[in-house]
């Protein structure tokens, strides 16, 4: 009996040491990523089943289908609403209405496409009725014969369910974009450095990779923290099956205790190909970029007037337009100017789009003028030129040395000049009073000189170590900065910059960006037609007078300036 039992303890020892031998062996292979590769972790990467089992869940409603629209509400109680990708032929010939909660509706608009994600963008307003009513939900799109009145539809069919409809996206706190370059992944998001020049440590920041499909998910360290701009790693093909096209990655960005990722809109491309360096060859000396918002009327002058003196590719970056862009750029294309538009309808984010234009176009164009549309670049050493040259802008590039960065040019700053109205002639021929001081300035950036955290205050960037920034004393800007009032007044709609405070907030008093004596409301103040009107300077107006000639003389200006 004793014998028996020390025999049966022997067997049990014996299977419990292959038992231990085993799981060592289990454990050693996992380590070397023999064994569930995915599961592996280093200082860069992180799976998403490493992130649970410490307690830092993916919330799986920041997974936004491809196939579902969903809603964002943006200031001013302004209501964003994104359809799934090319659904816009089926909205195309209706008038559209957003249906809310409470089964109020308001008139949808047609914004645009978004450009990373192909997904077709209404505009609405939220009602007053549901300013007072938490939680906002995502409205319904309608179409305005299917509205709760229309007789073709029961009560029934048309009310809004409110079981089955989402919260809206907050705006203050979402990843709005992002952009794939052959190294990294720059993220564009809202709400995590908010005020300038204080940033969130990088390493507090996960890059988050999210498929739509099955929810597998994997983190990264992130590169850089920056203004709205970060940069990530591109995730591996261990984590994602990249070769399937149909294949839907958003990326988000986890910050906090957490590493709770913030909501996002923002979908990953695989990268393509990097650019040879026999094909820099080819890049533009001069190009241009801006943000524009409800500026057709101006937008000739601009174009024309800078193609003149050596500006060889325009950029606009559409901050929502609701004026005639469309069939400005169609004439202004058909007569041969290089314009292409990025539709940015992201409110308040000037820096993040330049800095986008920075990253994009890095080997399309060597230098990078980042003006306003009421901006124009002028040398008094061009007055003596009897017509325009397009070597004009690049004989002030190219002399200066490689280690030279970035060019400064000051601004002089003009005021309505006794107008009421928008000038027949154009801003260059019509205003021609300003202040005596110049006031800021504006950049030419080498754009490969432009530090990789892309940081920028609208007038200048920060650059990579060993470059400098040259100010060049013998170039002005003309900035048409205080048109006549109705012109003026538009910005009063919408300030684009991020860190700077809009018209209506009573803060920082003494900014350069406010108006002297201006109040906070869009009211004309006393004598508007001729503040600001400290010297006459009609160099400019002589000039384009000479080059485009005038309405008056022989109406080649027309022709050059408006539409015809």
């Amino acid at each position: 009996m004793v014998k028996f039992k020390i025999k049966n303890i022997s067997i049990i020892l014996s299977i419990l040491s292959l038992f231990c031998f085993l799981f060592s062996y289990y454990i050693l292979l996992s380590s070397t990523g023999t064994i569930k590769p995915e599961i592996n972790q280093s200082r860069r990467h992180k799976s998403i089943r490493a992130v649970q089992e410490t307690h830092h869940p993916i919330d799986r409603h920041h997974i936004i289908a491809s196939h579902q629209p969903y809603a964002i509400l943006l200031p001013d109680w302004e209501v964003f609403i994104l359809l799934p990708p090319h659904a816009f032929s089926a909205y195309a010939h209706s008038k559209m209405m957003c249906q809310f909660q409470n089964n109020a509706t308001s008139a949808a608009f047609f914004s645009g496409i978004i450009p990373s994600s192909g997904r077709t963008s209404f505009r609405c307003i939220l009602p007053k009725s549901l300013h007072r009513i938490r939680p906002f939900l995502s409205p319904r799109l309608i179409s305005a014969d299917r509205s709760p009145d229309a007789s073709s539809n029961s009560l029934e069919e048309s009310q809004f369910d409110s079981n089955s409809a989402p919260e809206m996206i907050r705006w203050t706190r979402l990843v709005y974009d992002a952009v794939t370059t052959p190294q990294d992944v720059i993220i564009f998001a809202k709400g995590l450095n908010k005020r300038s020049g204080t940033n969130l440590p990088v390493s507090d920041v996960d890059c988050v990779y999210l498929s739509v499909a099955d929810g597998r998910a994997a983190t990264y360290a992130a590169i850089s923290s920056a203004q709205e701009v970060f940069r990530c790693p591109h995730p591996t093909s261990m984590d994602f099956n990249f070769s399937n096209n149909s294949s839907v990655v958003r990326i988000s960005l986890a910050v906090g205790t957490n590493k709770t990722p913030i909501p996002t809109l923002a979908t990953y491309s695989p990268p393509h190909e990097p650019v040879q360096n026999t094909q820099m060859t080819n890049q533009s000396v001069i190009c241009a970029c801006t943000m524009v918002f409800n500026v057709a009327k101006f937008l000739r002058e601009w174009v024309i007037y800078h193609a003149s003196i050596g500006v060889e590719k325009f950029f606009l970056y559409d901050n929502g337009s609701e004026d005639e862009l469309g069939p400005t750029l169609s004439q202004l294309l058909g007569e041969g100017y290089d314009v292409s538009t990025y539709y940015w309808p992201w409110p308040k984010t000037q820096e993040a789009g330049f800095s986008h234009c920075a990253a994009v176009n890095e080997q399309t164009c060597q230098w990078m003028a980042f003006i306003d549309v009421d901006e124009f670049v002028f040398s008094p050493a061009w007055a003596t030129s009897h017509q325009t040259n397009p070597s004009m802008l690049a004989s002030l590039v190219e002399p200066v040395e490689y280690k030279v960065g970035q060019i400064f040019i000051d601004c002089n700053e003009f005021g309505p000049s006794g107008h009421r109205t928008h000038p027949k002639n154009g801003v260059t021929q019509g205003y021609t009073c300003r202040r005596k001081s110049k006031e800021r300035h504006k950049s030419i950036v080498r754009l490969g000189a432009v530090d990789r955290s892309l940081v920028n205050s609208v007038h200048h960037f920060k650059l990579k170590e060993g470059f400098e920034t040259k100010r060049l004393p013998s170039v002005q800007i003309n900035h048409y900065k205080y048109q006549a009032w109705e012109e003026f007044r538009m910005k009063f709609r919408r300030r684009v910059s991020t860190y700077v405070v809009d018209w209506k907030d009573k803060l920082n008093l003494s900014s350069k960006d406010r108006a002297p004596g201006l109040g906070f409301e869009p009211v004309e103040p006393d004598d508007w037609a001729y503040k600001f009107c400290e010297a006459n300077d009609t160099l400019l107006r002589d000039v384009t007078r000479q080059w485009f000639g005038t309405e008056e003389s022989d109406r080649r200006f027309k022709l050059k300036w408006e539409r015809t």
